[in-house]
């Protein structure tokens, strides 16, 4: 079997080294790779090739990759954005397993003065913290990467989730534009970037005494939710 995580870009990305080590301790013959691929219109000839037996979707593709899928689950319609995609019976069924990963991650952080939330960025991953927060009825606002880019954020909440690609591997030195002195011991702050494991965004908020938390254990719990669906 061989799977693939499609995105661009994607020489960043853990999941290749974390699910290739799964597969080789537990006897799994199975291979994962890593697909850069600006342009979705390349997808159409992947499948073709038939090389595959699934997919991991991630940034920039996780609500645009939805056209071209023949059913989605029902979490992934509610929300628009699909980060799995199955291929059963010559189907392409997409899945959103960034919810499990993200619910399973915040819930143990969360404190009884964590409110309300601030999230940062409205793309596919975005949608899915939306879902959670939605769930466990935490209200939120959200901020767009225009108002990130234009204006410095200070109507700060006791949850502030970085959705957006500030920090990641290669431009290390990006950081929301937010007012960082306002962040307190109170505050739980929430990056869904893993590479690199801290970044600049979460070592403000640590020096200012604030609960940190990488998007590592989230990538770890969606890609053993992806597996689930891809075994099964």
């Amino acid at each position: 079997m061989k799977f693939a995580l499609i995105g661009h870009p994607v020489s960043h990305s853990f999941s290749a080294q974390y699910l290739n080590s799964r597969f080789q301790n537990e006897g799994i013959d199975a291979h994962y790779d890593l697909i850069d691929m600006p342009d979705l219109q390349q997808f159409t000839d992947l499948i073709r090739s038939d090389k595959y037996n699934g997919f991991n979707i991630t940034i920039p593709h996780k609500k645009a990759i939805i056209p071209y899928l023949d059913q989605l689950s029902p979490e992934a319609a509610a929300i628009g954005a699909v980060n799995v995609i199955e291929i059963s019976n010559n189907k392409l069924i997409g899945y959103n397993t960034d919810i499990i990963g993200f619910h399973d991650t915040l819930v143990p952080l969360l404190k009884p003065n964590h409110t309300h939330a601030v999230i940062l960025g409205t793309g596919g991953a975005s949608q899915a913290v939306q879902y959670v927060l939605n769930k466990l009825n935490i209200p939120f606002r959200l901020v767009t990467h225009k108002e990130l880019d234009t204006n410095t954020i200070t109507k700060l909440a006791p949850i502030i989730i970085n959705t957006t690609p500030l920090g990641m591997h290669p431009h290390t030195n990006t950081i929301p534009n937010i007012d960082y002195s306002q962040i307190t011991p109170n505050h739980l702050i929430y990056d869904l970037v893993y590479n690199p494991t801290e970044t600049r965004f979460l070592q403000l908020a640590k020096q200012q005494g604030a609960t940190t938390q990488n998007g590592l254990a989230m990538l770890y719990a969606q890609a053993n939710a992806a597996l689930k669906i891809w075994l099964k």
